[in-house]
């Protein structure tokens, strides 16, 4: 069985459980703890599976893979289930470039280590390292909100099914609002997330729901 390592609070780890929900597919889960015992991702033996000292990371046998979206893609390959990225080349395309404007220019500006090294190099207190990722958590999703507009509205942001766009999206507006952002001006993510988080698939995935959740 596939061994997934992550952490309840992880966008990048919320994606993967996302994934491995709508397709069917069952998983031993390991918490590696991001802030107990000065950070589980640090130790010797977490670094051998994923030397960047991030979660997520998967084990399939002697097989191990890092990223969330190279594993939701591994997963989308060679797993049965509904699949996440679409047949056609150019709305492929689409839906990869945006789950990478979220999971490239938006959520590594709001990890953990980042605002670790604001709050201990810059003297950034909370408020300060809310106003941060509120800055970029907002103009990521209103980029997201243009990009939604462009297209005739459906239930989910390509089309009548959830593809890796939709597993992207959810953990970020998931962040939004842990972080305070105003989604008044974006109707068409509110509208898309509203209908993924009524699918069990992505309400299980929630952080609240998972066993390390401290929620």
């Amino acid at each position: 069985m596939i061994r997934f390592h992550g952490y309840f609070r992880s966008s990048s780890a919320y994606r993967c459980r996302i994934a491995f929900n709508l397709k069917g597919i069952p998983y031993d889960f390991v918490s590696v703890h991001l802030r107990k015992d000065g950070g589980q991702q640090k130790t010797p033996a977490y670094r051998a599976l994923n030397p960047q000292a991030l979660v997520p990371a998967l084990e399939d046998g002697d097989f191990c893979l890092t990223q969330s979206l190279a594993i939701i893609e591994w997963l989308d390959e060679t797993q049965p289930g509904p699949r996440l990225l679409p047949d056609d080349a150019n709305l492929r395309a689409e839906v990869r470039a945006f789950a990478q404007a979220i999971a490239c220019d938006v959520h590594p500006l709001q990890n953990l280590r980042v605002l670790d090294y604001l709050k201990a190099e810059f003297g950034a207190d909370q408020a300060a390292l809310d106003a941060w990722c509120g800055r970029w958590i907002t103009d990521g999703l209103a980029a997201c909100e243009a990009l939604l507009a462009r297209r005739d509205a459906s239930s989910f942001c390509f089309g009548e099914t959830p593809t890796l766009a939709d597993i992207c999206l959810v953990p970020q507006v998931f962040s939004a609002t842990r972080f305070g952002v105003d989604l008044a001006a974006m109707p068409r993510v509110r509208a898309v997330a509203a209908a993924c988080e009524a699918l069990p698939a992505f309400a299980d995935a929630n952080p609240k729901n998972q066993p390390d959740s401290e929620t």
